[in-house]
């Protein structure tokens, strides 16, 4: 099969073009540079894209989109997650519906952030979206896709949770502290967290390929999520340091800004009701497993 990947040079992105080319399949990946071999221009801020970059698409990957923990959240930077995901998804949505030779399968990233604070409660699929600014980016980004499901495209729009890997994560970012024994929870520790392996991020969005019967929103998290608390201890032990330091919220909202309370003090308890649904096998389901993998 043809693979169009967006958004390649991010950890996830990478991962999949890496993972499907030890598999022997065919491809492209869409840049904002001049393009090597097996790179196709684009522009998504001025909805531009080379006419030939999906020609022979059976399946368009999108990952693209400014990072959204990796700075403060000013109004600037907020305008850039927000633009920078409506834009890349709109421009490849009509460039898909222009044409005669549509993809079999888009699938779209997007996130369990449209879900909002869910406190306590567990939510799937099936839940309405929540309250908040990433809420209200996730709306948005998933909406830009629009153009290529009305035009008969099967859309799979894969709202992941943190995806954990030792490179470009969250996951990476936390190692430093507590490989120096000065990690601990965040805020209260009490926050569900929703998180889903590299590696089964990347076996869910084959899978999702795949499937010609799975379209719209699929959770793209472990089936069971884990509070922070809980978190902070396995990757302790998987370090084998202590995480006696605790992060409180203040200093977090110091450091982060709004992203504070809707990125690591939310309460996002996300099941993956759909993938499960339909038979997808993860190869990590337990946080101590998936940390020790990652990190021995």
């Amino acid at each position: 099969m043809r693979w169009v990947v967006s958004g390649a040079s991010g950890f996830i992105g990478t991962a999949l073009v890496r993972a499907l080319r030890a598999d022997g399949e065919d491809v492209v990946t869409l840049v904002r540079r001049a393009p090597a071999a097996g790179e196709f221009r684009w522009d998504p801020a001025r909805h531009e894209i080379d006419p030939g970059a999906l020609d022979g698409a059976d399946v368009v990957v999108h990952l693209a989109g400014a990072g959204i923990g990796d700075r403060r959240w000013s109004d600037d930077r907020k305008k850039l997650i927000l633009s920078s995901r409506v834009d890349s998804t709109t421009t490849l949505a009509d460039e898909i519906a222009r044409r005669d030779d549509r993809p079999r399968v888009w699938l779209s990233a997007s996130a369990v952030g449209y879900y909002g604070d869910t406190g306590e409660e567990v939510v799937d699929e099936s839940s309405p979206s929540g309250a908040g600014y990433a809420a209200e980016v996730v709306r948005q980004w998933e909406a830009s896709t629009d153009a290529a499901s009305n035009a008969g495209v099967r859309v799979v729009r894969m709202r992941s949770g943190i995806v954990l890997a030792p490179e470009g994560s969250t996951l990476a970012k936390l190692l430093p502290l507590f490989k120096f024994g000065v990690g601990g929870r965040l805020g209260s520790g009490r926050q569900w967290m929703s998180w889903i392996a590299l590696s089964d991020e990347i076996a869910a969005i084959r899978f999702l390929a795949a499937r010609d019967d799975i379209s719209g929103p699929v959770n793209l998290t472990a089936p069971e999520p884990v509070r922070n608390a809980e978190f902070t201890k396995a990757l302790a032990r998987a370090v084998h340091r202590p995480a006696i330091f605790p992060v409180p919220s203040p200093a977090l909202r110091a450091v982060f800004g709004g992203f504070a309370d809707e990125g690591p003090l939310a309460s996002q308890r996300v099941v993956p009701t759909r993938l499960e649904a339909a038979g997808f096998q993860f190869g990590f389901d337990d946080i101590d497993a998936a940390l020790a993998a990652m990190l021995s």
